[in-house]
This record gives C-alpha cells, sequence and structure tokens, in this order.
C-alpha cells in the first residue's frame, strides 16, 4: 500500500481493516478522505484472566481488524501539481504497440511531479498531417523522452497526449548501440559513433 494517498484512493476492503479518520466508506471498501499519509495501527489485545482448570470459557470473541487511518502530517500544505488540459509536459516512453505508445509523465510545466502520471500518445495524436501513414514505432521508442501537450484527461487510468506541433516529439532518445543520438530532421535521429539513423517525431530539430 502507498504511503501516501489522495482522495478517493481505493485503500483495501472493510473484512480487513477498520475505519479510522480521514477515511470513508463506500459499498464494502475503505477510502481515502483526504491528501496525507496513510497509517495502519493494530488492535491491542488487553490482557485477559488467567486460565483456570476445569473451567468452561466462553468462545474467544472474533479476533479485532487494524484500523487505517490517513493524517495530513508529514504532507506539504502546497497543493499536489497534475497535468492539465493545455499543459506541455516531459515524459517517458514506457512501452508503444501499433496503436499507441504509454508514457509516464515526469514534468509539467516546470514543476517536476511527486509521482508518474501514466499518458497514452495516441497513433492519430502523433502528426498534424499524414495521420493515416504514422507508424508509433517509427515514431517513438522505450526510454525516449518526449514533449507532448495534454489534450484530454482521458480515462481514469492515463491522460492523452500530443505530438502533433512542430516543438513537440522526441527531444531525447538513445540508439539501439546504447549511444545519446543527435536530431538530424524532423524524422530522424542519428547515432554519434555508429552514423546509424533511427526514425523519431522529433521535436524541431533546428
Amino acid at each position: 500500500m502507498a504511503s501516501v494517498t489522495i482522495p478517493g484512493q481505493l485503500l483495501g476492503p472493510t473484512s480487513k481493516y477498520q475505519p479510522g479518520p480521514g477515511t470513508h466508506i463506500h459499498q464494502t471498501n475503505l477510502y481515502s478522505s483526504l491528501l496525507g499519509v496513510v497509517h495502519v495501527s493494530q488492535p491491542v489485545k488487553a490482557p485477559g484472566p488467567a486460565k483456570r482448570l476445569n473451567k468452561i470459557t466462553p468462545a474467544p470473541a472474533p479476533a479485532e481488524l487494524p484500523t487505517i487511518s490517513v493524517s495530513r502530517s508529514g504532507v506539504s500544505e502546497k497543493r499536489e501539481v497534475l497535468p492539465e488540459v493545455g499543459n506541455v509536459v516531459l515524459c517517458r516512453v514506457v512501452r508503444i504497440s501499433p496503436r499507441q505508445a504509454v508514457v509516464a509523465i515526469l514534468i509539467c510545466g516546470d514543476t517536476v511531479l511527486d509521482a508518474e502520471w501514466q499518458g497514452v500518445i495516441r497513433v492519430q495524436d502523433v502528426r498534424a498531417t499524414e495521420k493515416d501513414r504514422v507508424k508509433i514505432y517509427e515514431s517513438f521508442r522505450p526510454g525516449d523522452i518526449v514533449r507532448a501537450e495534454v489534450i484530454s484527461l482521458g480515462d481514469q487510468a492515463n491522460y492523452y497526449l500530443s505530438t502533433a506541433k512542430n516543438e513537440l516529439g522526441v527531444i531525447m532518445a538513445t540508439s539501439e548501440a546504447g549511444n545519446t543520438m543527435y536530431p538530424v530532421s524532423w524524422k530522424e535521429y542519428r547515432d554519434p559513433e555508429t552514423g546509424v539513423s533511427e526514425a523519431r517525431k522529433v521535436a524541431k530539430p533546428f
């Protein structure tokens, strides 16, 4: 479980935890009610009477569940920066598929984010022209650093990003040989050691 949580984040089922301060129950799950640090406290067992021989004792009470709570202590009061539509972000490509590139958003504007937020660059959002000819593997590779714009808050899991402007696209790339490359055109990076070029959606190379 993450040590820091945000409002609405799932903390666990009520079958495993009791609700404490800073939490609320919805159906059979516990959720955080605020931005803060998660605490789990174990129940304190009171010492029971010593057992006596030949005495019939009642069945033991069900074991108490640990209490989960959220407090603001230890969390900066400064509001966490979240990407919004229109923001320019820097992100790292995590994986690619024929239809999209999945990225981890690292910087929003001039602010380094406390957590990495997941974004998606769909094939139709890579370029402003010739969209039907775009191939993801010719635009991005895992590990690339990309400058992109947030175009939609997307679904609950991903922000939707675009690189369909001249100044947007790959700003740092490593070749298959492991060398840092430099841009030579709008569509290519080149390895200075091997001289091999690789296709990318380059962010304004000159």
